[in-house]
């Protein structure tokens, strides 16, 4: 089974409906805005910075569920120097981000280590490796996540469970379309092939992850050579 977080962003929602084609056996999670359409009848709201949904949301599956694929969309990000940053949003991008992807990988490593499989992908991003203006919060949240799996890897790899992170780049769908048009043509200047990324290499390197028990406690860097 895989499981897809955050599935009303723009890389979650790809993700989830490139799985669904794919025939395998899915269930996405939203927080507010259930998306339209019968391709989403096998979605459930869950907040997932409470850990008691998270608990009561894993435990409503375990039935179905068998070789597990967890797939950590979810995410937020607040844009502010940090001088001038809201403390409040500040923690809540840190609680969803960070936190949130936290409880559901603390939810789902019992019935992974019962089943002696399991595949937790992190979406990360390039961001906790190179710093960007404005991003405190948000690279603070995912690089506490590329620290994170290391402990998680050396727990769990004789369960045949792996843990890793996508240090993604910039791409054609999610949170660069909040950015303004002259930053965008700042931020192609500095990737090789001066433009954004498919998000058909976000599923085929979660396929790959998913096929390589060898590889696990990574962070694979997915940026089209971004310097």
């Amino acid at each position: 089974m895989i499981i897809i977080t955050g599935i009303t962003g723009g890389i979650g929602n790809f993700l989830f409906n490139k799985f669904s084609q794919s025939g395998e056996q899915i269930i996405g999670t939203y927080h507010l805005n259930k998306p339209e359409g019968k391709l989403y009848e096998n979605t459930v709201q869950l907040d997932i910075t409470n850990f008691i949904e998270v608990e009561k949301f894993i435990a409503s599956i375990k039935s179905q569920t068998k070789e597990i694929t967890l797939i950590n969309c979810a995410g937020i990000t607040a844009n502010a120097f940090a001088h001038k940053s809201n403390i409040e949003e500040w923690n809540k991008v840190i609680n969803v981000n960070l936190t949130g992807t936290f409880y559901l990988i603390r939810a789902t490593l019992p019935l992974m280590r019962e089943q002696n499989f399991g595949r937790i992908i992190n979406l990360s991003s390039i961001v906790s490796e190179t710093g960007v203006m404005g991003t405190s919060a948000y690279a603070a949240s995912k690089a506490g996540l590329n620290g994170m799996i290391k402990s998680i890897a050396l727990e769990n790899a004789q369960k045949g469970i792996t843990i890793n992170n996508i240090n993604l780049g910039y791409f054609k769908v999610g949170m660069i379309n909040t950015v303004p048009k002259e930053i965008q043509e700042k931020i192609k200047s500095k990737i090789a092939s001066n433009e954004f990324g498919d998000p058909e290499n976000i599923f085929s390197t979660i396929q790959y992850i998913r096929t390589t028990p060898y590889l696990n406690g990574a962070c694979v860097d997915l940026n089209g050579g971004l310097v």
